[in-house]
């Protein structure tokens, strides 16, 4: 036992007796502000600004059962021979002294980013192991001694013990902090400077999602003003990843940063993870679309068929079909968005009415008088109708003619793949995320419908966060780049994982559709940190096969099992699947346990574990806080467990436009043990 673990444990309780108090205070400023039914607006505001500001300080208060400090950094005399706790939030005591630091603070980089030919001021780094509160292990690197820290390029493992601990701990269904484990080459990517485009490639275990997390917490604290204000956004692929990563954020005290998939960002509308045929996908997600949009909105923009003719009193009012066509000729070349042009149209239609009697009318007069009649609204809805963006897609592609209308270079096939018949009502119906660029292409270029700017207008971010953006396509891209308030993004992936229609080869072809007001910077995590070395020898012949140019990441943990392949019918009584999850189960112990199968094999395996009386949980938000998972390959990018039971390798691989690629992520999800059962021929790269 390390001499200063009962002198440090002291010193732990003390701080979070500290921190109880200081969530004691936050409590107390709640009865500072008291409006009954007479208060004023003002005494109100000012209660709600506290209450705002208490519920913000509460949530950065509470650590469940995260530890409170990590680490220590000892400094040498000559860089000012002080001692700082690090830890998730800065705790004071009475006399505004700092307990303990918060890990974004700048005094604490040289805990994460300190080496031995660059120990960065410091004469000892301590680590802190932990559960909870009780503090069971201490490791200590003295700076002192040069030849702990001497690797190749200086860059040695930051807090070996801690780190290995934090990796063995079973996985919860839940992703969990880094924070005190965060290694060097992941603190230069999570304090890197905010302007521009930083793009991170990262493999299977680096860490590139939650570096990702703690960028956007380090970001909101060091840049508090202006981002708060302005806002920060982590957008995700599914909404089952960003179920999995909740809880990031909030225990690094920071809760009020947005997550959102794809399918969120478009509003109101109704949009849900499914991408649709892949045929379809493509078709969409091309920037070809964007033109297709464009058109399709001018073939909203009409003169009149007839000529309008209006009885009102003892006179006929009209306005010819030339009269009309010019009308929107003008409003064309007015506006750039078309609800803007409406005011206008309406405003032109009636001001032409007017001057066709012979009488002195008044226009806004006869607007008023002449707004409800059929004929002047269906005038009106032809020429130039006021459309939400699903109004507009639900009119177009319920309709062959308008497809070919808005884009006549598509072929038969192609106009067939975007047909759906018209619904009646545009606001019931479910589009798919493929649909969700072209819906946001639709509001940029309609523009909000008069008085409804603020439920309209496009939601922008001072700083934005993409995972898995390698799945992305140019029309997805672009939709996150009009949510861009300067420029400033924090995009990760892994070009091996691309496994969506629009599967990227290089980034060049990512970063080209992201903005370009800076000069992007890229990082590489190169260190595996969640899979041990004899787990990867097997995704890594899959990875030479789809990913040549790319380099495995160098896996931290050198011992483990190598995967069980195991030749069997699924219903196999004594190795098939229901015997191999047990076995899995039992050898995970507190652990989770994932079943990745191909989608056709969803119900097969359901159906086998539920005869057999196992639970299990489907991918949904509870789902996955359940021992067994079943989870369908396409769903379990990102997500991490104890052990997985990869079922029929070559099916995944025959089902899926990027299969090895797939395969690749299946075979890569878990910590510490995979198995995979088939009875299919294996893959090329996993029969050798």
């Amino acid at each position: 036992m390390h001499p200063e673990l009962e002198a440090e444990q002291e010193y732990v309780d003390a701080a979070y007796q500290l921190l109880e108090a200081a969530r004691q205070r936050a409590l107390k400023l709640t009865g500072m502000v008291e409006v009954g039914k007479g208060g004023t607006n003002q005494a109100r505001f000012e209660r709600e600004s506290i209450w705002e500001s208490v519920a913000n300080r509460l949530n950065e208060l509470e650590l469940g059962e995260a530890a409170l400090i990590f680490g220590r950094i000892d400094q040498e005399e000559d860089a000012g021979s002080g001692r700082f706790y690090i830890g998730r939030v800065g705790v004071w005591n009475e006399e505004q002294d700092p307990v303990v630091v918060d890990w974004r603070a700048p005094i604490a980089e040289a805990f994460y980013r300190a080496t031995g030919p660059m120990p960065m001021g410091l004469q000892r780094r301590r680590h802190f192991i932990s559960r909870h509160r009780q503090l069971l292990g201490i490791e200590d690197e003295l700076f002192g001694d040069l030849e702990r820290f001497r690797t190749e390029d200086g860059q040695g493992l930051r807090g070996e013990g801690a780190l290995i601990a934090a990796l063995e701990t079973e996985r919860t269904g839940r992703l969990g902090d880094i924070v005190g484990t965060i290694q060097a080459e992941q603190d230069a990517i999570i304090r890197a400077p905010l302007p521009g485009v930083l793009a991170v490639q990262g493999g299977p275990g680096t860490g590139k999602t939650v570096v990702a997390l703690h960028r956007a917490a380090y970001l909101l604290y060091t840049h508090r003003f202006p981002l708060e204000g302005q806002g920060v956004l982590v957008v995700g692929p599914n909404r089952l990843f960003l179920a999995y990563i909740e809880q990031v954020l909030p225990s690094l005290g920071e809760a009020g940063i947005e997550m959102a998939s794809v399918a969120d960002l478009v509003g109101r509308t109704w949009v849900d993870d499914r991408r649709g045929p892949e045929a379809v996908a493509l078709l969409k997600g091309d920037l070809r679309m964007i033109r297709f949009i464009t058109r399709a909105v001018r073939t909203r923009q009409r003169s009149l068929q007839t000529d309008l003719r209006l009885g009102f009193g003892l006179q006929w009012l009209t306005v010819s079909v030339e009269q009309s066509a010019a009308m929107v000729a003008e409003a064309q070349r007015r506006f750039r968005t078309h609800n803007a042009g409406r005011k206008y149209i309406v405003a032109e239609l009636f001001a032409a009415l007017a001057a066709s009697s012979n009488e002195d009318l008044d226009p806004e007069g006869l607007a008023e008088r002449l707004g409800a009649d059929l004929l002047v609204r269906e005038a009106l809805e032809w020429m130039w109708p006021v459309l939400t963006p699903a109004q507009l897609l639900n009119d177009c592609f319920g309709s062959r003619p308008l497809i070919r209308a808005a884009d006549r270079q598509l072929d038969q096939a192609q106009v067939e793949a975007l047909f759906c018949p018209r619904r009646p009502n545009a606001a019931e119906i479910r589009w798919s995320v493929s649909d969700a660029p072209l819906l946001d292409e639709a509001r940029a270029a309609l523009g909000p419908r008069p008085g409804r700017r603020s439920t309209d207008a496009v939601r922008t971010y001072g700083h934005i966060v993409v995972d898995e953006i390698q799945d992305l396509s140019p029309m997805d891209l672009r939709m996150l780049k009009r949510r861009s308030l300067n420029g400033s993004m924090t995009v990760v992936g892994d070009i091996a994982q691309a496994t969506g229609a629009w599967a990227q080869n290089d980034w060049d072809n990512i970063l080209q559709h992201l903005p370009s007001k800076q000069p992007v910077r890229r990082h590489e995590l190169t260190v595996g940190y969640r899979i041990p070395a004899p787990l990867m020898e097997m995704p890594n012949r899959v990875l030479a096969a789809v990913a040549p140019d790319l380099s495995p990441p160098q896996a931290v943990r050198s011992e483990g099992a190598p995967p069980r392949v195991i030749a069997t019918r699924l219903d196999d009584p004594t190795q098939g699947l229901v015997a191999t999850v047990a076995q899995e189960s039992a050898a995970a112990g507190a652990g989770n346990v994932a079943v990745i199968v191909a989608s056709s094999q969803v119900e097969e395996v359901e159906a086998l574990l539920e005869a057999a009386g196992v639970s299990f949980g489907r991918p949904t938000r509870q789902g996955l806080d359940s021992s067994v998972a079943v989870v369908p390959v396409n769903l379990v990018k990102g997500l991490e467990v104890d052990a997985a039971v990869v079922v029929e390798p070559a099916r995944i691989v025959a089902e899926q436009t990027q299969g090895l690629r797939s395969l690749f992520v299946a075979l890569t999800r878990a910590t510490q043990r995979v198995a995979i059962l088939h009875e299919e021929p294996l893959p090329a790269p996993l029969d050798e």
